[in-house]
């Protein structure tokens, strides 16, 4: 059991001496919508002010610290996920899981599930410093009216203190149990989202953009926890990543305009709506460009290319007809089909990647490079002392 403190408002109503007692009870109904804790009526008071008049009501407000219900451990891990926006860091592990999956080298569990693990509690993170900065503005919107911070569920500085946690946990975890690469790509990501990406939704549009480089992040950091480092195929995973956020979040974004004009964000569905069709469109055509390069940087064979086109085909004909006709119906398709389109993409990237590596008496030697031509020379010229005998040495591709 948990206790909580809280600072929550009491009021003292004065009320003119010609209400009638049904207005008096509905005043005290609204009055504890507000979340006040007690309500005084003082009759005499109000007769005594002259100044009262006709239906004026005059209220003062006190603030005062009291006890909030106890939270139960399991409704406080529930506070917990919708601080860390689940969903969101659920698409975020799923990334780094592709990332790490799709490198070309040898799968270990154990670097795999710190990997996971890490990016998670690093985004979880991310999203609860974001809800702490933005508590005056998600009151002002449907969308975010009811996150815990908002509602008091969870107190700001009880917020904070998760973000803290979980954010030095899932760092040291990225770098005692993967490698300083993924740490610090975990790190820039985490700073990058706080303290770019969130301010800057309320100055220009291109907090798009950053949001975009934040969403791309993810899957570099799986690569670089399978491999170590990072090369051509973690960009093209990146720039798939990057570029599938702009027809994702510009379809979102698309029907909740009032939202985000009433709390003051500056988003290109609301300031430059044009550009918001275009920018669907053009990052559309990006993926469908990306997925056909990744066969011929050997990051995938070239049936991925051919697997992958009508899925992007599809994705773009969605954006097109947004771009063309941009209303509720054609927007939330699109949005809606972006969150089958990536996980599709994923899985053909998974099933159809190039993996090339060389085993040696059941150890695998990882190459910097799959092409065929870089393993036969690294063969002739880096690897000394391998025996060419089938049953102890094999290249295999898969």
């Amino acid at each position: 059991m948990f206790k909580v403190f809280k600072m929550r408002p009491s009021y003292k109503i004065f009320f003119p001496g010609n209400l009638s007692s049904t207005y008096v009870r509905n005043f005290a109904a609204g009055a504890e919508k507000l979340g006040g804790t007690s309500t005084e009526f003082d009759a005499k008071d109000s007769i005594s002010r002259g100044e009262l008049n006709g239906r004026r009501t005059y209220y003062e407000e006190k603030k005062v610290w009291e006890p909030s219900p106890c939270v139960e451990k399991g409704q406080l891990l529930d506070q917990y996920k919708k601080l860390s926006k689940f969903r969101l860091t659920t698409l975020v592990v799923i990334t780094t899981m592709a990332g790490y999956a799709v490198a070309p080298a040898p799968f270990d569990a154990a670097s795999f599930l710190m990997c996971t693990v890490g990016t998670g509690l690093v985004s979880a993170s991310a999203n609860s410093i974001n809800q702490f900065h933005e508590v005056p503005f998600d009151s002002q919107m449907s969308r975010t009216k009811s996150r815990v911070i908002v509602t008091g569920k969870v107190t700001p500085l009880h917020a904070m203190g998760f973000a803290i946690v979980s954010g030095i946990a899932g760092l040291s975890i990225l770098y005692c149990g993967v490698n300083g690469l993924t740490a610090g790509l975990g790190l820039s990501n985490l700073i990058l989202y706080t303290s770019i990406y969130t301010p800057m939704k309320r100055v220009s549009i291109l907090n798009t953009w950053i949001g975009s480089a934040v969403g791309a992040i993810p899957p570099l950091i799986g690569w670089a926890g399978c491999c170590g480092y990072i090369d051509m195929g973690a960009t093209i995973l990146a720039g798939l990543l990057f570029a599938w956020q702009f027809p994702h979040f510009n379809a979102l974004s698309w029907n909740l305009r009032p939202d985000y004009s009433r709390a003051g964000y500056q988003m290109m569905a609301v300031t430059n709506p044009a550009l918001c069709r275009r920018t669907a469109l053009r990052y559309t055509f990006v993926i469908m460009l990306l997925s056909s390069i990744a066969p011929i940087m050997d990051v995938t064979n070239y049936w991925f290319a051919l697997e992958a086109l009508p899925l992007n085909g599809y994705f773009l004909y969605l954006a097109y007809k947004f771009y063309r006709n941009s209303n509720s119906g054609t927007s939330r398709k699109l949005f809606r089909f972006s969150l089958l389109h990536l996980p599709i993409l994923m899985i053909l990237l998974l099933v159809n990647k190039k993996r090339w590596y060389i085993a040696e008496n059941t150890k695998e030697i990882q190459l910097n490079n799959f092409s065929e031509n870089k393993i036969t020379s690294m063969l002739k010229l880096n690897l000394p002392q391998i025996n060419t005998s089938p049953s102890e040495t094999s290249l295999k591709t898969t």
